[in-house]
């Protein structure tokens, strides 16, 4: 049998179901950082079934969003319902600097992994310097 040992979660509970409200999902955790020519950024996103992820990018702007429905079956009473269902999204403001045209996604245990590259010409390159060998020296 399972035991109920935290009261303030069991008012929490009681009082969604008195007031008939749903707690809203957490924002959907997240890590990025650059690795070379690429930005990498990690989700957290447990549970979620990689159908209903969904993503999507408008002027530089990055949409994620990802559905967790609750396991319990219909008519199933619920004991305890701590892991949030629902609906996540986040949306991530892109520089012009990263090339949304090769944007790489997936996911694996529980966590979506966007490589998101450098565009070309954000990247930096050498300039070749011309010596100034062909000039003649006049003695005078």
């Amino acid at each position: 049998m399972l035991m109920r040992t935290d009261p303030f979660r069991e008012l929490d509970r009681l009082t969604q179901q008195v007031f008939n409200t749903t707690a809203r999902p957490s924002a959907m955790p997240m890590d990025a950082y650059r690795s070379g020519d690429d930005f990498i950024v990690h989700f957290d996103l447990p549970g979620i079934d990689p159908e209903s992820i969904e993503l999507d990018v408008e002027r530089n702007v990055l949409n994620v969003r990802a559905e967790r429905r609750s396991p319990a079956p219909e008519g199933a009473e619920t004991v305890v319902a701590e892991r949030p269902t629902g609906t996540f999204t986040r949306q991530l403001f892109l520089g012009e600097t990263l090339d949304t045209e090769r944007i790489d996604a997936s996911y694996d245990a529980g966590v979506l992994t966007l490589r998101i590259p450098v565009a070309e010409q954000a990247k930096p390159r050498r300039i070749q310097i011309t010596g100034g060998g062909d000039r003649k020296q006049i003695s005078g």
